[in-house]
């Protein structure tokens, strides 16, 4: 006969305790878990629970992840808006309130790894729901890796764009696919594709989130997948007359001083209806965020939703950010000639090249005379060389601050690369020294030298530039590809069996081309700007313009690439290793402004009187209109240098071989 068993309290309890995994989980919309469950990690701007109030522009997007009738949901969102906590939420509510198996995608395998270690662990880590239900790291009872981490009812899988092999044989119901314009391509086609067709299995169940901050016109998978959906947008209501409007650029002013500078301080926004035009301070801009959808604003779709939802916002938007703020960004990268960035980044809107081939005739149209051979604004010179078969051709670049430059020397030196006269020749190149118009005689003090080349001209350049690196003429080779470094770390290369090493700088020509034709279009004067000589021949404009940019779609995936227009491409090329040249040495220019004592005068190059440029630019025109896609020009139909060309300084004499500018450093 067994004994009576005397703790029936602990046997209530633990059946009590039992019986609740058996009750099913409240019935919460995504926005509604998080803001009971979710916490922001320390070092957030408002660490601890979620709270939707200071960005009610997330709730809508987070609530369409969990309806039925929505499968895609896009979100063409800028920076400090909060897209990435977004997205951290409708993955935890997959984990702990709706389990359901999931994929991660990021565009490469360090993205992956920094948003596990700055964004998703640390966030685990503030939940203590979600930390009990994901496996532990090296425990039985799942995985928890960098590749897959498991919890009830389902598994979250990581995959970046870069790695098919991370994508084939996975499929989950639920997909989110983070900085989509930053993925690279494959053979087998977009990998944001191939994850949603791996998904069809799943039916109406599957869901896809893609999030992105666009960039290129035509070739930007976000943009292109917001015209898809129902494109929606956030109004606000005006607090002064009531009309709801989106939030846009061209509505943010701000004064400018006596001096004409600018002053961010004084940034508001203007009310876009014609009966009011009233300015908004920031206060009340961000109470017209926060009480949007209070007031009837909020989404508005422009297109009939037929289960795609897809968003669109700025960063006039955060609450976290101020107008002053904002506007001093703008002025900023325009200042840096880089309002790409902030067209991308801030505004969340497509960057459009403008110009995407210049034309030689508006090239012509901006020549001027220099005051010297150097003018005041040029601080440090380079030169970009490039090889031919039968001459080299090499461009000397004055360089200023914000890469200003003015094209001071272009040079064809005949003669066959497999021999050493043409060699010695561009030694006696290197060695000259321009007069600069303070008065100082600069040298050039960086060189690149293009590699590429048939039979043993490759061969050729390697012996010329052997044992050079130090002091500073460095062999090239450019390297096709979009998202390259303007010039890379040096590779080793043999030039013979017992010859030495030569280093070898890759240079990422499709995007130190697209920075020289963005300059050559450029009509502001400042930084970035390209300065040329009016003592030009045509061919050189041609030359110059003589490549435009080219969008191909191929197997989904919107292609950029360079496209010759005629056959000779020569100074365009010169100029792009020329640039590449200046970014290996990267001088201190102010450092060098003012060792140079630049404060003449004028220090802008000067006009030269109607009646003596306008004959010159006759010519070139004329010129111009008379060219022809001809492969080259002998050397006895080039015209005579001109007198000022002829001035840019003596000619040193040729040095001997073996006693080279180089060794002279």
């Amino acid at each position: 006969m067994s004994a009576p068993f005397g703790n029936a309290s602990e046997i209530i309890f633990a059946v009590s305790r039992a019986q609740r995994h058996l009750r099913p989980p409240p019935d919460l919309r995504p926005t509604e878990w998080a803001e009971q469950s979710v916490k922001a990690p320390i070092g957030n701007a408002i660490p601890g629970l979620i709270r939707f109030d200071n960005a009610p522009y997330q709730r809508e997007p987070l609530d369409m992840t969990a309806d039925p009738d929505c499968q895609r949901i896009t979100l063409m969102w800028g920076a400090q808006v909060g897209k990435t906590m977004l997205a951290l939420c409708a993955q935890a509510y997959r984990i702990a309130q709706n389990p359901t198996s999931q994929i991660m995608m990021q565009p490469s395998q360090g993205d992956l790894h920094t948003w596990l270690e700055t964004k998703f662990n640390p966030l685990v880590e503030a939940s203590d729901e979600l930390q009990e239900l994901i496996a532990k790291p090296r425990g039985r009872d799942g995985v928890n890796n960098q590749r897959m981490k498991s919890y009830p009812g389902g598994f979250l899988m990581f995959s970046w764009s870069g790695s098919p092999k991370t994508m084939r044989g996975r499929s989950a119901p639920f997909i989110v696919c983070d900085e989509t314009d930053g993925y690279d391509r494959t053979a087998e086609g977009h990998p944001v594709g191939l994850l949603w067709q791996r998904a069809a299995t799943f039916g109406d169940q599957r869901k896809l989130l893609e999030i992105s901050t666009p960039t290129i016109k035509g070739a930007s998978w976000i943009e292109s997948a917001f015209e898809q959906g129902d494109g929606r947008r956030f109004h606000v209501a005006c607090p002064h007359c009531g009309h709801h409007q989106t939030l846009r650029w061209a509505q943010v002013v701000w004064d400018k001083g006596a001096g004409g500078e600018h002053l961010p301080s004084s940034a508001r926004y203007l009310c876009e209806a014609e009966d009011c035009g009233t300015v908004w301070s920031d206060g009340e801009r961000v109470a017209a965020i926060r009480d949007a959808e209070k007031v009837g604003a909020g989404w508005k779709a422009e297109r009939p939703f037929t289960g795609h939802a897809s968003y669109h916002l700025n960063e006039l938007y955060s609450t976290m950010r101020k107008l002053r703020d904002i506007v001093q960004s703008f002025l900023d990268k325009k200042a840096a000639n880089d309002l790409q960035t902030f067209v991308n980044v801030s505004l969340a809107e497509t960057w459009e090249e403008a110009g995407e081939q210049l034309k030689s005739s508006d090239l012509i149209a901006r020549a001027e005379r220099f005051a010297a051979p150097v003018p005041a604004g040029g601080l440090v010179l380079t030169c970009g060389v490039d090889m031919q078969e039968d001459r080299l051709e090499l461009e000397t670049v004055a360089w200023g601050l914000g890469e200003e430059s003015w094209s001071v020397d272009y040079t064809v030196l005949w003669g066959d690369p497999l021999h050493g006269d043409v060699w010695d020749d561009l030694d006696a190149h290197l060695s000259r020294t321009w007069l600069h118009q303070s008065g100082a005689q600069l040298p050039i003090s960086a060189t690149c030298l293009d590699t590429g080349g048939r039979g043993g001209y490759t061969q050729a350049a390697y012996d010329y530039a052997r044992g050079k690196t130090g002091r500073r003429l460095f062999a090239i080779k450019g390297v096709e590809g979009w998202g390259r470094p303007i010039v890379s770390a040096p590779s080793k290369k043999k030039s013979g069996q017992r010859a030495r090493k030569v280093d070898l700088f890759s240079v990422g020509v499709d995007e130190a081309k697209l920075i020289v034709a963005r300059r050559l279009a450029q009509t502001a004067l400042g930084p970035g700007y390209c300065h040329v000589p009016d003592d030009r021949d045509a061919e050189w404009f041609a030359m110059a313009t003589a490549e435009k940019l080219v969008t191909k779609h191929l197997r989904g995936f919107a292609v950029r690439s360079w496209h010759k227009t005629r056959d000779r491409n020569e100074a365009l090329d010169c100029r792009v290793y020329a640039y590449a040249a200046l970014k290996v040495i990267n001088p201190n220019l102010p450092r060098l402004a003012k060792r140079l004592a630049t404060d003449v005068d004028d220090d802008e190059p000067t006009p030269a009187p109607v009646e003596t440029i306008s004959a010159p630019r006759a010519r070139l025109r004329a010129s111009a209109a008379a060219q022809t896609a001809q492969a080259g020009i002998p050397p006895e139909d080039q015209e005579p240098p001109s007198a000022q060309s002829a001035a840019k300084g003596a000619r040193q004499k040729r040095p001997k071989r073996g006693a080279s500018w180089v060794n002279r450093w």
